[in-house]
């Protein structure tokens, strides 16, 4: 069996294994395919160990390479469970792996069982043909990243650190994909990503007859905080990460990117820009709104959820803001609450980074960018790690794929999953 041909076989593999995580402890969990991730990696000669948090949510961590010169190691983490998908809504089953049209369709196959198809492919090969890395290396496979990590990540840093000990630097996901602007391939390296505040407003009023005057109501105080908060524009924040890439962007446009600008730039992007647009500013959407029980009852209390992303070096901002979007009568719960991180784009490994696709796709262009969304990075940072997403894909132009993300029908080309092995094999000889 050839790395390529076994990088789509695990691939399909983990995406027939249902992990979809709903936000709490309805699901499957990830234990199944934690085994079978371990499995792998025993097979092979890498002693794996499944960690479980919580009943069937399971993590895998390894130890692989090494060859005692030196002391820094290099995290390769990837998560284990997918957000759900409804089957009715797809072209092909969700759960099924299939190869179609030269795609690998399922939930996951780009967020993110693809990398962890990437990483495992790579490393059983190279440990099959004795070329671990001299640089050691922890294998990190986790839970519930879909659902910020709780039962995952965060409890592994928190409870587990000693197996990431003497870590300097970690690389993740959603980092190292292309996209095309005016002609030219353009791999995107995640360097940076918002915070996350996930909350939960309630506004508390006197409950009382539908019919009658009420000047204490809860539905209408939160349903103006909510409006307030939705329709606020907030500004242009330019952090030195888009700045690097907006400068990429502005030497084929022909500008000199500004803060005016930044936003006609990131239309270059074509489908990206939905998620590059959000990586502008703070933002705030209401998402959940619950009141009520009668239409002829004021309750007395009324509740909202708002998803909030805040700009690394822009969190006095946002929360200050907020507090003033909010009001007098509406409390605020942060129901997940983490901070941003940014890292410089430099050094030794961005530079191996840089060189590993280069040497697949030599036109390219590689510049870092801001993720909107959060990743496990979020807490592996806090261990004192540089981070970076680089889960490498060569991309048709055509391909809108960061609407796949959490989309129907989700799918991964199959010679981009070819090239992302070739890519992580180069890379894990330079990192």
């Amino acid at each position: 069996m050839t790395e390529s041909s076994e990088v789509v076989d695990i691939c399909r593999e983990l995406i027939r294994i249902d992990t979809s995580n709903y936000g709490g402890e309805d699901g499957p969990g990830e234990r199944k395919a934690a085994e079978y991730v371990a499995g792998l990696l025993d097979e092979v000669g890498i002693a794996a160990e499944v960690v479980e948090t919580a009943p069937g949510r399971a993590n895998v961590l390894a130890r692989w390479g090494g060859d005692g010169s030196r002391d820094d190691a290099l995290l390769l983490h990837g998560h284990l469970d997918v957000v759900p998908a409804a089957a009715e809504d797809w072209q092909v089953h969700p759960f099924s792996g299939e190869v179609q049209d030269g795609y690998v369709w399922g939930r996951g196959a780009v967020d993110m069982k693809d990398f962890d198809a990437m990483l495992l492919s790579v490393v059983r090969e190279r440990q099959r043909t004795g070329r671990a890395p001299e640089r050691p290396v922890v294998l990190c496979f986790t839970a519930d990243e879909e659902a910020g990590g709780h039962q995952g990540a965060q409890l592994l840093v928190e409870d587990h650190a000693d197996w990431f000990e003497g870590c300097t630097e970690a690389v993740g996901e959603v980092g190292g994909f292309s996209t095309t602007i005016r002609g030219r391939r353009l791999y995107l390296v995640e360097a940076a990503e918002k915070g996350m505040a996930w909350m939960r407003l309630t506004a508390r009023g006197r409950a009382g007859h539908g019919s009658m005057i009420n000047d204490d109501n809860a539905v209408t105080r939160l349903a103006a905080a909510v409006a307030r908060i939705g329709a606020h524009e907030w500004p242009v924040r330019l952090t030195p990460t888009m700045r690097t890439l907006l400068a990429a962007v502005g030497d084929l446009a022909g500008v000199e990117p500004t803060p005016e600008n930044a936003p006609a730039l990131v239309e270059e992007f074509g489908g990206a820009a939905r998620m590059l647009g959000a990586v502008l500013r703070n933002s705030t959407n209401p998402t959940m709104l619950d009141a009520g029980y009668k239409v002829n009852v004021i309750p007395t209390e009324a509740s909202a959820h708002v998803d909030g992303r805040f700009l690394p070096g822009f969190e006095d901002e946002f929360f200050t803001t907020l507090a003033e979007l909010t009001g007098e009568g509406v409390e605020i719960e942060y129901v997940s609450k983490q901070p941003p991180w940014e890292m410089p784009y430099d050094g030794a490994l961005v530079d191996a980074m840089t060189r590993s696709l280069l040497a697949e796709d030599p036109e390219a262009i590689v510049a870092p960018y801001l993720m909107s969304g959060g990743t496990d990075a979020k807490h592996f940072t806090k261990l004192g790690m540089r981070s970076y997403g680089f889960a490498p894909l060569r991309l048709p132009e055509e391909l809108d794929f960061t609407a796949l993300f959490h989309g129907v029908d989700e799918r991964v080309p199959v010679d981009a999953l070819e090239f992302g092995t070739r890519v992580m094999d180069r890379f894990l000889d330079e990192a």
